[in-house]
């Protein structure tokens, strides 16, 4: 099905309806509980947009005039429970401080509410150029777009066939990840460690069929990009940072090289996000302005009815009225963290002040970053502690400014309230990271199916709204039950059994060494000079060349991300590359009068089953979060469904690695099997 058949004419089909707002909820409420116990766990959370549409689907068709658009509108109110859960990648860090004794439910909600609220508002001039005039992939976008619209189309042969493409990559992605993630019996990665004197690097592989169906579906640049900051951290930095410090005492080679990765590498690649988050938040500086200015004029404009159903935004003055209640309940939520430390007045309103200025100011710029991040390689392994890393610093820095100031750390206590000030700053910052994050993928999935935007950002808004009120409950509970890293709530409890929050510990980390004076900056700035270089060389590609570019935010991600996650996603890039290269060969042989044709033909097929695999695997994470929540609560295992030991780890090594090139044969087989119609 294409696009134009869905955008061509003015649908006037519901959208936002009570039963799809009560639904939306629902998921979100379910699927927030289950990310933040997955986050605080392992640091990692799922995207809940696709799953969302799958079960909006299936919940809808019981009722016969359900149609595209409500269902669109549900995954966009239920995909706010996987972004906004990632405020637990640092509001943790108050308990590890010993400034919170739990987390207060108004102060909680209230820093996701509005936080997640803001996200949405910031994104509303973003959306014309990075979604409508942009050719950014924004690859879980487009794969819910095609479920939903396959799903919601007539049973002609092509929708069978589509279908059967999304249900099969589905089932394959699903069964693997069940396999690994759940029985056990499949590795999700493996890596092949080598040094060479005392350097040390290594060769990682991952085996998500979702981020290489991602991969196939953000195009080669990207990729490429990506592979580039991967070789400048594994080939060049960690080798010779290992060959400067020296393992601990009885530390494995492979512990040692990803401690210096983690600890002085990342922060390199943080320093290099920045960098090339601010130039690209400069490049699309008059686009950006340019947007606002139509949103502006589309108040009187949509009054007229001159623009477009699919092209109206919420009004200025809606935004302005949201943005108003926003800046209040900050205002009062900051004023009520402040007053804990009992400064004076003045002081306490300074901080609160500056707090929020600083919080809303940041999160703008985030905002843009993030979802131009999301564009090129998805939500999902969009780097959000990255982009905390930065907020974490900036706010900390603005906090000692001020207080050093007010002689604030003369004190302990004092110092332990700059501290947590900067790490509640950042929760808003976050928030708003993360639901930006997300709009943009949301807004792209409109696109596609001819949604109405400003509906969907009342639905996101919505769903901030019912994601904040879970998040503080599930916290304490988790809290209460297995206590956090250097934070437990009672005395004797087991250590082992605490959540990491890792992300939550880092950051903290960075915070205290901040106002300690002992945090490494070299490395930060080394990678901003990262950053520069490849800023420079992006333009002189671009400027010499046509088809070659290497884009900054992607290098940086290279050299931040996870290398397992990064190499499905890379191998899916060039995948997508050599298999485009061979069907236009083909094309050009067997079709010769229609070569555009046949090209387009075997690509849809590659999409629907590349979304397939993105849906299987997530729909599954999201199973098994649920099955390990009920077990955990319950005093069971946290791998309920686990078949094998410890000791079955190489065989599943092989297992894995069999799977994912089987995964990869039958993609391939697949996309070449699209026969062109007569």
């Amino acid at each position: 099905m294409k696009q134009e058949d869905f955008t061509s004419h003015d649908m006037h089909w519901p959208e936002l309806t009570l039963r799809g707002m009560l639904l939306g909820m629902i998921i979100t409420v379910i699927f927030t509980a289950s990310n933040v116990y997955l986050g605080l766990k392992v640091g990692l959370t799922f995207s809940s947009s696709i799953p969302a549409a799958v079960i909006s689907m299936a919940v809808l068709k019981m009722f016969k005039d359900s149609n595209v658009l409500e269902n669109n509108m549900v995954q966009t109110q239920a995909s706010a429970a996987g972004t906004l859960s990632a405020v637990i990648f640092i509001i943790p860090g108050l308990l590890m401080l010993g400034y919170w004794q739990g987390f207060p439910f108004w102060q909680t909600l209230m820093i996701c509410a509005c936080g997640g609220s803001l996200g949405v508002l910031f994104t509303i001039p973003l959306r014309r150029v990075m979604v409508v005039n942009s050719d950014l992939p924004y690859p879980e976008g487009l794969a819910a777009a095609e479920i939903l619209k396959v799903g919601s189309s007539a049973h002609d042969k092509d929708t069978e066939n589509g279908m059967k493409d999304i249900l099969s990559g589905g089932f394959l992605a699903g069964l693997v990840s069940l396999c690994a993630s759940g029985f056990q019996i499949f590795s999700d990665s493996v890596s092949y460690w080598f040094t060479f004197g005392k350097a040390v690097s290594r060769l990682p592989i991952g085996f998500s069929s979702a981020l290489l169906g991602a991969g196939y579906l953000i195009g080669i640049a990207s990729g490429l990009a990506m592979l580039t900051g991967l070789l400048l951290a594994w080939g060049v930095f960690v080798p010779y940072l290992t060959t400067v410090f020296s393992p601990a005492e009885g530390q494995s080679v492979a512990k040692f090289a990803s401690t210096i990765w983690a600890q002085k590498v990342r922060l390199i690649g943080a320093g290099a996000i920045g960098i090339a988050a601010i130039w690209t938040l400069l490049t699309l500086a008059k686009p950006i302005i340019d947007g606002m200015i139509v949103s502006i004029k589309g108040m009187s404009a949509g009054a007229k009815g001159t623009l477009h159903r699919m092209d109206t935004d919420m009004s200025p003055k809606s935004q302005l009225a949201v943005l108003a209640l926003i800046a209040v309940g900050l205002l009062g939520t900051f004023y009520s963290f402040v007053a804990d430390a009992n400064l004076p007045s003045g002081q306490a309103w300074t901080f609160v002040i500056i707090g929020v200025v600083v919080a809303m100011c940041m999160g703008f710029f985030v905002a843009a970053a993030c979802g131009y991040m999301a564009g090129l390689i998805g939500t999902s392994a969009s780097p959000l502690s990255g982009i905390g890393i930065l907020g974490i610093i900036i706010s900390s820095l603005v906090v000692l400014a001020i207080g050093t100031s007010f002689s604030l750390f003369d004190s302990e206590m004092g110092t332990k309230f700059a501290t947590a000030l900067a790490i509640f700053m950042t929760s808003v910052i976050i928030s708003i990271a993360a639901i930006s994050n997300d709009n943009m993928q949301d807004l792209k999935t409109g696109y596609l199916v001819g949604a109405t935007p400003w509906k969907q950002q009342v639905a996101l808004l919505l769903g901030c709204i019912a994601g904040a009120f879970a998040i503080a409950p599930v916290l304490n509970l988790l809290y209460e039950a297995y206590g956090f890293a250097g934070a437990m709530p009672r005395i004797g409890m087991d250590e082992a059994q605490a959540l990491s929050a890792p992300q939550a510990t880092l950051m903290t980390t960075i915070a205290q060494g901040i106002f300690s004076h002992n945090l490494d900056w070299n490395y930060i700035l080394f990678g901003i000079g990262v950053g520069i270089v490849i800023i420079i060389v992006d333009l002189m590609l671009k400027r010499n060349t046509t088809k070659y570019c290497l884009p900054p935010l992607a290098v940086g991600m290279g050299i931040y991300l996870p290398p397992t996650l990064e190499m499905p996603l890379v191998m899916g890039a060039v995948m997508g590359y050599l298999l485009h290269k061979y069907m236009r060969s083909r094309a050009e042989k067997r079709s010769p009068g229609r070569v555009e044709a046949d090209v387009e033909k075997c690509n849809r097929r590659g999409v629907l089953f590349a979304s397939g695999l993105i849906v299987g695997e997530s729909l599954i994470g999201v199973i098994i979060a649920i099955v390990i929540v009920f077990s955990v609560t319950s005093g069971g295992s946290d791998a309920p469904l686990s078949l094998v030991g410890k000791d079955f780890g190489p065989t599943a090594d092989s297992l894995g690695l069999l799977a994912f090139i089987s995964v990869i044969v039958l993609f391939i087989n697949r996309v070449l099997g699209a026969k062109l119609a007569d």
